[in-house]
């Protein structure tokens, strides 16, 4: 009796030690962000430079109504348990509307429920918009040993649904946060509108689509506003800095020259994409004009789609002229 006894006090106290270590497991982040061992707080300056020129993107390049330009940045720190978007995931409803209207109401009060459900949020944050396709705006973050993951989006305007940004950068490295990260920027689309040019009409996509990369051949459509078929690869279309910010002795943030935001300027030298003309289909041979019994010509014409930029391939001939016999003659 004594040793069935022993057993179950031995049982009992091992299930309470299970209880107490899966209890406190459960408390922790999930993810690379929950062995951060670095000072508990961080603050960055982020710079985002706009790189959409109508050198490096010449193709329905938007010049009027509206022109090439960035809406204002919207961001937030949080650990693995919270997620802005994902590539290949469903886009929320916040982020649809960010997207596609540059509306952040509904995205800031997903964050704001993230931050209240599962304390997975430590700060939100944004920048002004760009009133240009090149410039740059800025702002600061901070991060926390237990939040250092950083995402935001910035729409593209104008377009459909689409958008640049970061999902969940991790600024702690072991026990030491970055000094630096840059990151180029390439066009997302949203999946939650059909257009396939800068300046579609609205076109809900039904059933929604997963969020993708646009690529230089995705989609593969001729009238897709990104498809350069003879690149490798998209030129990136902006950049994010975020650059740590060193305390001062007396343990304030050091000053920071907050950017203010700019246009009309190519930050730095772009690579030059080339464009090649476009020309529709030809149209039907015209009538034969002619002698009678003798050989006449008829002409048929096309036109250009597409100007050409940047020495892409010139356009060929838009007219065409054939032999033929008059035709009614008496």
């Amino acid at each position: 009796m004594e040793n069935l006894m022993f057993v179950y006090h031995s049982c009992k106290v091992i299930w309470t030690l299970l209880v107490t270590i899966l209890g406190y497991a459960s408390s922790l982040p999930v993810g690379d962000d929950s062995i951060c061992a670095a000072e508990e707080l961080a603050k960055y300056s982020i710079v985002f430079t706009g790189k959409w020129s109508q050198t490096a993107f010449p193709k329905q390049y938007p010049l009027y109504r509206p022109p090439a330009q960035w809406s204002s940045m919207l961001g937030v720190t949080h650990s693995s348990d919270y997620s802005m978007w994902k590539k290949n995931e469903y886009a929320s409803n916040g982020v649809r509307d960010f997207a596609e209207k540059g509306e952040a109401w509904v995205l800031m009060k997903e964050i704001e429920e993230a931050g209240e459900k599962i304390q997975s949020v430590h700060g939100i944050f944004s920048a002004p918009a760009i009133s240009s396709g090149t410039g740059q705006t800025s702002t600061e973050l901070e991060v926390h040993s237990r939040h250092p993951l950083v995402s935001f989006v910035v729409r593209i305007v104008p377009s459909p649904d689409w958008f640049v940004g970061i999902d969940s950068l991790n600024l702690c490295e072991g026990d030491h946060w970055m000094e630096e990260v840059s990151v180029n920027l390439f066009p997302y689309d949203a999946g939650t509108d059909s257009g396939f040019t800068f300046s579609s009409p609205n076109f809900a996509t039904i059933p929604q689509d997963t969020v993708t990369e646009i690529t230089c051949s995705s989609p593969s459509h001729p009238a897709n506003s990104f498809y350069y078929p003879k690149l490798k690869i998209l030129p990136p279309i902006a950049q994010v800095t975020m650059v740590k910010l060193k305390k001062t002795q007396l343990g304030l943030p050091a000053p920071y020259l907050n950017l203010p935001a700019k246009s009309n300027e190519i930050i730095d030298s772009v690579s030059e994409t080339p464009l090649d003309c476009e020309v529709s289909q030809w149209s039907s041979w015209g009538l034969c004009k002619g002698l009678c019994r003798k050989t006449g010509t008829k002409i048929r014409t096309r036109f250009v789609l597409l100007q050409p930029a940047n020495n892409g391939m010139p356009c060929p001939n838009l007219d065409e002229e054939t032999g033929c016999e008059p035709e009614n003659c008496v």
